[in-house]
């Protein structure tokens, strides 16, 4: 996704301890500079047929001292787990270019029963520390048969978080850049919404220039076979969320004889162009807030309105208050210099919509705002999204998240113009999001690296089965993503969950947890089209 909206598995701001929740070689792989096989077409869908092509079986030469590195484990300083560093090459199309440095962790499999090898974990983004995400939930909270039996381990994408990350802006000059006006109402507005893109882009060019060219989904799948052989595992065992599908996917196209267990939660459709999936994601977001708007309406305290109060009408509301915001932000909190506008607050209803365990939070944050004059709540909202610490720290979450996927596919809008026009087809996707995300999406047009991946399709034909989960309610990847990856891919097991919120294992319902631990655990897939609530 192209926007500043990251793809990433997110848990109730209220309980989380870490974001979990939009996209290459030597001379016999050079047709995957694009990612893709020759003659590809699009669809009027913004979807493609061209397909992922596999890499050769056997590994070449030149990256044979990389499959060959023993991983040196010491400990993380968090009991249980392990750290190491894995070395991969800078340029896959020319491995003598340099290395870069990733950060890899695990905790060991403690429990009876025949070691089932390595499950590597990914929470999405793209940007979201994998390792964060192990330690923090992965590690101890999935299923005790499956960390039994599994080595849980995380690495780190090349770009995030512990793995050379890139960098761009500073934390005073991410507060500004977030708090740029999405819905320009005139030239001016429009023109300082264009510099801030551009000094976001700049800014990533100057700090991070080594990495910018190398930090594609297509590299950091063939990262993941390093580590697969590093680990000692003849197949590759996965469960991505959310961007992590399409990181999943890719090493499944790339890799097909090496899948072993792969869960694909929230899943991602690699066929379509940036400016169809920003599109559809729109519309994900305002399936979301009618759910969220009916469920308002039968709280009493529901600031934006009552018992008998159409979605519709909950979605004017808001838009008023958006409005008000515009004109007129107010005071966030004694504590912080900031003030609460209609960006930040946009950002805080998005991130609530992630999981229907902050709607009590979103309600509350709201009643403050709108009846109290205190954003402190929707702010609070906003910076969990963001990875804003209380010091005005960010992790570098929203930058790994623009350099990969302005890399991974062409931009959404090339210029203000472009934008302009598509206004119309957004905002009916969306009357509440779909100005301020059509505007979101402009952030690649002037990224300084040109993209070196194209849409396609992945089919990963030989590959072992392969679980898709979709989400009937999903706002940030429509359920229609996870049907189509379902039916491209050649083994997919379409496992759908009718219900809200981002993702599904691991989140109450008892039916797809079952399902994806048998699988996990014994290998055995669900039938066709299973459904979940």
């Amino acid at each position: 996704m192209q926007t500043r909206l990251s793809l990433r598995r997110i848990r109730s701001t209220r309980t989380r301890t870490t974001a979990r929740l939009t996209a290459t070689l030597l001379t016999a792989a050079a047709l995957l500079v694009s990612a893709c096989s020759s003659g590809s077409s699009t669809t009027s869908a913004g979807a493609t047929d061209a397909v992922l092509a596999a890499l050769p079986r056997a590994t070449p030469s030149a990256l044979s001292s990389y499959y060959a590195q023993k991983l040196h484990w010491r400990s993380c300083g968090v009991p249980g787990f392990q750290c190491a560093t894995m070395k991969a090459p800078l340029d896959y199309a020319n491995p003598g270019a340099g290395d870069v440095r990733l950060a890899v962790a695990r905790k060991k499999a403690t429990g009876k029963g025949k070691p089932l090898g390595s499950l590597l974990v990914n929470p999405g983004g793209p940007g979201g520390s994998a390792v964060g995400y192990l330690e923090s939930y992965a590690g101890v909270g999935y299923p005790a048969d499956v960390r039994a039996r599994y080595d849980m381990v995380a690495v780190d994408p090349r770009g995030v978080a512990r793995s050379e990350p890139v960098e761009c802006l500073d934390g005073r000059q991410m507060d500004v850049y977030t708090q740029t006006d999405l819905t320009p109402d005139d030239q001016k507005e429009r023109n300082a919404l264009v510099t801030a893109d551009k000094k976001f882009a700049e800014s990533c060019g100057a700090h991070s220039a080594r990495l910018l060219r190398h930090v594609s989904t297509v590299e950091a799948a063939r990262d993941m076979d390093i580590l697969r052989a590093a680990l000692g595992d003849p197949k590759l065992n996965y469960v991505g969320a959310s961007y992590g599908t399409f990181l999943g996917a890719t090493y499944a196209g790339l890799f097909p004889g090496r899948v072993g267990r792969m869960v694909l939660d929230g899943a991602m459709d690699p066929s379509l162009n940036a400016r169809q999936m920003n599109l559809d994601q729109t519309a994900g977001f305002e399936t979301a807030f009618q759910a969220f708007a009916k469920d308002c309406v039968r709280h009493s305290d529901c600031p934006l309105g009552t018992k008998g109060t159409t979605p519709a009408q909950v979605g004017d509301h808001l838009e008023a208050f958006f409005r008000k915001l515009d004109a007129h932000p107010i005071p966030a909190g004694a504590a912080d210099r900031r003030k609460l506008g209609e960006p930040l607050a946009t950002t805080g209803v998005i991130a609530a919509m992630y999981d229907q365990g902050s709607w009590e939070q979103l309600r509350e944050a709201l009643t403050s705002a709108m009846k109290k004059n205190d954003g402190a709540g929707l702010l609070a909202l906003s910076d969990s999204y963001y990875e804003r610490d209380g010091s005005g720290h960010y992790t570098n979450l929203m930058m790994a998240n623009a350099a990969v996927n302005c890399l991974d596919l062409p931009p959404a809008f090339t210029g203000p113009e472009q934008v302009q026009k598509a206004l119309p087809a957004f905002e009916k996707a969306s009357p509440v999001f779909g100005e301020g995300l059509a505007w979101a999406a402009l952030n690649c047009a002037y990224w300084p690296v040109k993209a070196t991946g194209e849409p396609h399709r992945i089919e990963a034909r030989g590959a072992a089965p392969i679980v898709v989960v979709g989400t009937t309610r999903d706002p940030a990847t429509p359920y229609r993503w996870a049907r189509s990856l379902a039916r491209q891919l050649s083994s997919g097991r379409l496992l759908t969950y009718v219900g809200d919120g981002h993702t599904a294992y691991g989140r109450g319902s008892r039916c797809i947890d079952t399902t994806i631990n048998t699988y996990l655990l014994r290998g055995t897939s669900p039938t066709a089209e299973k459904r979940c609530s």
